[in-house]
């Protein structure tokens, strides 16, 4: 693995937010070759070796575009613990938190650094959360860092394996 972080970071909260790498290709694996990652997003499943490469293949490609931040979610720089991205055209926040990194605060504190990034930096005037009506913990993320529930109606996605029912959730810049 690479002795330095890479240079687009964010920092704060007790994260750094860096991108990702190729040294990361199993890191990602282990973390989105989950069952919860399978059964909450769009992902592939399972998610192995070729998945990650397209994955990160992807990322970069709509980076390049300026279409979006996607950030690995570390405490140090370094391990990557995480993801969280931001579609700079749509204004929406997404991230995943891998099984072993759950319960210590890295989606919500991610999630506010982000979210602070995006009214600051990029520019964006209000940022959004597309959250499962029974989705309790990204709900209490989304809660923990400021979001509300909207009234704008339900987004509903028929994804490869299932149908996903979407309620949007909204942080305006102060």
């Amino acid at each position: 693995m690479d002795e330095t972080p890479p240079t687009s970071v964010l920092r704060g909260n007790g994260l750094v937010l860096r991108e990702w790498t190729d040294d990361d290709l199993d890191t990602l694996v282990a973390l989105l070759d989950d069952p919860l990652v399978a059964r909450r997003t769009p992902l592939a499943s399972p998610f192995d070796r070729p998945a990650a490469h397209r994955y990160l293949e992807q990322a970069r490609e709509a980076i390049g575009r300026g279409e979006r931040v996607q950030l690995a979610i570390t405490t140090d720089g370094f391990e990557a613990k995480g993801e969280i991205r931001l579609n700079l055209s749509l204004g929406t926040i997404s991230y995943v938190i891998g099984a072993k990194h759950r319960g210590q605060r890295l989606a919500s504190r991610a999630l506010q650094l982000m979210t602070g990034y995006a009214h600051t930096q990029a520019g964006l005037p209000r940022t959004l959360l597309e959250i499962e009506p029974d989705n309790e913990p990204s709900i209490a993320v989304a809660r923990a860092a400021g979001y509300r529930p909207t009234d704008a109606p339900v987004t509903v996605i028929q994804g490869e394996r299932r149908t996903f029912t979407l309620f949007t959730w909204a942080h305006t810049a102060p």
